[in-house]
């Protein structure tokens, strides 16, 4: 009887012993939120959980992979690329994305590492491929409000709307069709290609800086500057045109002026003559006599004055000198 209990007290004991080592190497663990864990045995995937809770697994058999289920980041080098025009730019870009399966990427990469190395090159390649395909314009601007001048249509004038449309004229053969919001989501669409068959969902890739290189620099410049002139040309083709219409309209109302005073300084004049041939007239009518004497003592001062000897057979125009009574 006392070795039976003894057999009894012993297997008790082992059990117990078991049951601790089963419970203190872990056969029960955790899925946090925000993770999702990848179980493996033997190497192979045999089972994966994405939501949050208390699982069990095969303790020294089982392998638990934890994976954040987060949305994360991905800050990619700059790379050198030109662009449609052959220019080159060096664009930096971010990216956000998540392990959208976690088995699909325990077998293509195992580690984030992994990950963060081939998605690279994915980004890289498509950020590439959208940016040699298109103009230098479309990847700088996301719209055409450069070309776009707001202006309040009840007091805009004549003037502005000439300088507005000799300003644009410049850069209206730039105009943006997709900008560089519609190339961020071809970027994308072109990556989503490849990343799914990884277990990978690319949320979206946003070019974190665009900087031109050196060579692109100085031809920027030049085109600034160009652009400047050309503005300031604008104003002074303006300025010369509205100078010229502004003198052709001051020569015109000179000319309009002038002749309005010759016109009435004409009719002044002959309403003077006519009025000086009435009061001629009537005072001829009053006494003929002294109106023919006047005259002559008025032609002799005009004709006589310059000449010290006269020699005339027309006694007639001399009457009022050679005769005695002066008549």
């Amino acid at each position: 009887m006392a070795k039976s209990n003894k057999k009894g007290w012993g297997l008790l004991i082992t059990v117990v012993i078991l049951a601790a080592l089963l419970l203190l190497t872990g056969p029960l663990y955790i899925v946090n939120e925000g993770k999702q864990v990848v179980v493996t045995r033997f190497g192979s995937i045999v089972n994966t959980h994405t939501e949050a809770g208390l699982y069990v697994k095969i303790p020294f058999l089982d392998k638990i992979t934890t994976y954040p289920k987060l949305v994360l980041s991905l800050d990619g080098d700059e790379q050198r690329i030109p662009t449609k025009e052959n220019q080159f730019i060096i664009v930096d870009t971010t990216s956000r994305w998540r392990i959208s399966d976690p088995a699909k990427f325990y077998q293509n990469f195992t580690t984030l590492d992994a990950a963060y190395n081939k998605l690279s090159d994915i980004i890289d390649s498509s950020c590439r491929t959208v940016i040699t395909q298109n103009r230098l314009s479309e990847i700088v601007r996301s719209s055409n409000i450069i070309n776009e001048t707001v202006v309040d249509s009840e007091t805009e004038d004549e003037d502005t709307k000439e300088i507005n449309s000799l300003v644009n004229e410049s850069t209206a053969n730039e105009l943006v069709t997709k900008g560089r919001g519609e190339l961020c989501r071809l970027m994308t669409v072109e990556a989503n290609k490849l990343v799914p068959e990884y277990g990978i969902d690319l949320i979206d890739i946003v070019p974190r800086q665009i900087k031109y290189s050196d060579e692109l620099t100085e031809s920027v410049y030049n085109r600034m500057i160009k652009d400047r002139n050309q503005v300031a040309q604008a104003y002074r083709s303006l300025g010369e045109g509205k100078k010229a219409e502004w003198l052709g309209r001051l020569e015109s109302d000179k000319r309009t002026i002038a002749s309005e005073a010759y016109r009435k300084s004409e009719e002044i004049k002959g309403n003077a003559d006519a009025q000086a041939a009435a009061i001629y007239a009537a005072a001829y009518n009053k006494d003929p006599e002294f109106y023919t004497f006047w005259k002559s003592m008025e032609s002799y001062k005009n004709n006589l004055k310059d000449y010290p000897a006269t020699y005339s057979t027309g006694m007639d125009y001399f009457k009022y000198l050679y005769s005695a009574e002066g008549r």
